[in-house]
């Protein structure tokens, strides 16, 4: 990405020719339509997200037997990959995008490198704590999918067009890189660890995956109206679901009484 085009710059000249992307760039550039993207972090994130949910899709595409679909903006997650491609299986693929830390001058030796915020790695007291229900906003239950996968975008943030230098691509499951502290103080989300060498090592605050969930799903979230009318109805529709399985195979529970 290099910027928002603007279709009509203030210098424009037509027709515009350019043999390479890189030329194409500079002509942009010169004829003024390229805008700057915008440099508030979260809106930031969403145009490179999508970008990145675009480069998967479109390497899935060519990949045989693979079956995938692009989540909603604020679902989860922001891509389910399925088929033989992946072993009959559903995983889920979410892309977390992070500025790295700004600094005033050169870092000392022995400093640590660190992200400007944590990363959401999920929303805590919906699909993630109730992970047999079908929560809106996901393609399935949390724990149909046989694995869970993070894309980490890092970059530094700047005053060109892109407002993005030096991107680094990590990809980790998120337990591995899970803290013991929340991201928002406003929102109910799990935040990762925010030193960039234990997201690039997985070097988490659990030791196991059981241990994060423990610990997660024990943690008190605040549950809104909104959200407990929903999980009310979802755990009647599930109760309702089973009730009829269970009247239209009557036999079976009769062999096993």
């Amino acid at each position: 990405m290099a910027g928002a085009l603007r279709r009509e710059g203030p210098a424009s000249t037509w027709p515009l020719v350019a043999s390479n992307a890189e030329e194409l760039e500079a002509r942009l550039a010169a004829g003024g339509h390229l805008l700057p993207l915008p440099k508030e972090p979260a809106a930031l994130a969403n145009v490179i997200e999508v970008d990145i949910v675009d480069f998967l899709l479109a390497r899935l595409q060519l990949l045989p037997d693979a079956e995938y679909q692009r989540g909603s903006e604020r679902g989860y997650p922001d891509l389910e990959v399925g088929g033989r491609a992946f072993g009959g299986a559903w995983h889920a693929i979410d892309v977390k995008v992070a500025q790295r830390a700004r600094r005033s001058a050169a870092a000392r030796p022995g400093t640590t490198e660190r992200t400007q915020s944590r990363i959401t790695l999920y929303t805590g007291n919906t699909y993630f704590r109730h992970p047999t229900l079908h929560w809106p906003g996901t393609f399935r239950p949390f724990d149909d999918y046989r694995s869970h996968a993070d894309v980490i975008v890092i970059y530094t943030l700047t005053d060109s067009a892109s407002r993005v230098a030096d991107l680094e691509v990590i990809i980790q499951e998120p337990w591995r890189v899970g803290s013991s502290k929340r991201s928002s103080t406003t929102r109910e989300y799990i935040g990762a660890v925010d030193g960039l060498d234990d997201l690039r090592a997985g070097r988490g605050e659990f030791a196991t995956a059981e241990d994060f969930y423990r610990f997660w799903r024990r943690f008190p979230f605040r549950t809104s109206p909104g959200v407990q009318r929903i999980y009310e109805r979802l755990v009647a529709e599930q109760r309702a679901e089973l009730e009829t399985l269970r009247a239209a195979h009557p036999t079976d529970r009769a062999e096993r009484a």
